[in-house]
């Protein structure tokens, strides 16, 4: 069954809280502020965004204590022909240091800050032509709301193009990055992810986030799932696999489980990661760091659990339907009245799908993609 007000409590445990999404907000106003008010960068600021999982409203509360991590975007008028990634981040290094001293770390593509409840990750970019420009000083960028909290997002290519002026040109230069490691800038285009997020949202009648939202829970909570893919990456593959016009998050889930086996069947069978390319970003692969061994190991346990989300769904008895969702989702999901261990109720009890991982299970820090 679809159940859908358990899946409304299981979501209410595994979102962020009040107090996250709230913390993120000042974290970045904060940040701006100070940024927009110094005298060593101030000048070549453009603006400052939210970008990230926090944004597109698909973060999930951190196991084990750990705090948020809040990927902004600061757009410079830093022209990459001029400076190098490392003068740019070292140059905005030495800013943040004034104000978060000895909280400041330096990253392949960003500057680490730690909060005492989120983690800021500061990406400063360029941008490299008017209507880039234009774009990210848009209003409905450079607030701080998130995707489910924002109605005008369901059009949000249109107001990007109509802010950008020309939207050919802001789709063909999006901003770029600098990366220490390559010492090289890269295109980066995190306005189409979030505008990619928002539309799916909408095609998917609302659920695609809390689709997301469930599917990266088990997979920080399974113990049997590899390392990688992991954030970003692995919110990319639901993103290719939900269906439009889900009928619940249920169905949401059953329907991109069994579309990811069907869809990367040829590639297992060939031994391959697939290609995955970025939105606005074609020429970067999401997936380029993924070893076949881990992305196998995925889709045989995608495989396993895909006829168990159909059974629950199709299952009539709430009760049973409940305890069934529960075994797949983990403890966070709520059991029917008198539990889960009678029999009856659920197949095996409340373990016989869900793996409890051996250890704590660390989503590692995120990095900019």
């Amino acid at each position: 069954m679809e159940i859908p007000t358990y899946f409304s409590d299981f979501l209410s445990e595994i979102r962020l809280t009040a107090n996250q999404r709230q913390e993120a907000k000042k974290g970045h106003e904060t940040l701006r502020k100070r940024l927009n008010n110094d005298d060593d960068v101030r000048d070549c600021i453009i603006s400052t965004f939210i970008q990230g999982s926090y944004r597109r409203a698909t973060a999930v509360r951190p196991k084990g204590g750990k705090r948020s991590d809040v990927d902004v975007i600061v757009v410079t008028n830093l022209d990459a022909k001029t400076h190098t990634p490392d003068q740019v981040l070292k140059r905005f290094k030495k800013a943040l240091e004034k104000y978060y001293p000895g909280k400041c770390e330096m990253q392949g593509r960003s500057i680490g800050i730690e909060l005492s409840s989120v983690d800021l990750d500061v990406v400063v970019t360029s941008a490299p032509s008017e209507a880039a420009k234009q774009v990210t000083e848009s209003a409905v960028v450079t607030n701080s709301l998130f995707l489910d909290e924002q109605t005008d997002w369901n059009n949000l290519v249109a107001i990007f193009e109509t802010a950008a002026g020309d939207a050919r040109e802001w789709k063909s230069s999006p901003l770029q990055i600098p990366d220490r490691e390559t010492k090289e800038w890269q295109r980066t285009d995190p306005l189409a992810q979030i505008a990619v997020a928002a539309q799916k949202n909408q095609e998917s009648g609302g659920h695609f986030v809390n689709v997301v939202k469930a599917l990266k829970w088990w997979r920080v909570s399974h113990g049997e799932l590899p390392k990688y893919p992991k954030g970003y990456p692995f919110e990319r593959l639901i993103t290719e696999c939900c269906p439009d016009n889900c009928n619940s998050v249920a169905d949401g889930i059953t329907q991109t489980l069994e579309t990811f086996v069907q869809k990367f069947a040829i590639d297992v069978a060939l031994e391959r990661v697939p290609q995955m390319p970025d939105y606005g970003v074609p020429e970067h692969d999401v997936l380029k760091r993924v070893e076949f061994k881990d992305f196998e190991k995925l889709y045989n346990v995608i495989k396993d659990f895909s006829p168990k989300a159909r059974a629950a769904l199709n299952e009539q008895d709430m009760s049973k339907s409940a305890c069934m969702w529960r075994e797949l989702l983990g403890n966070k999901f709520p059991q029917p009245p008198g539990g889960c261990n009678q029999a009856g109720n659920g197949s095996n009890g409340a373990t016989s799908g869900f793996i409890a991982p051996g250890k704590s299970s660390d989503p590692g820090r995120k990095r900019f993609a």
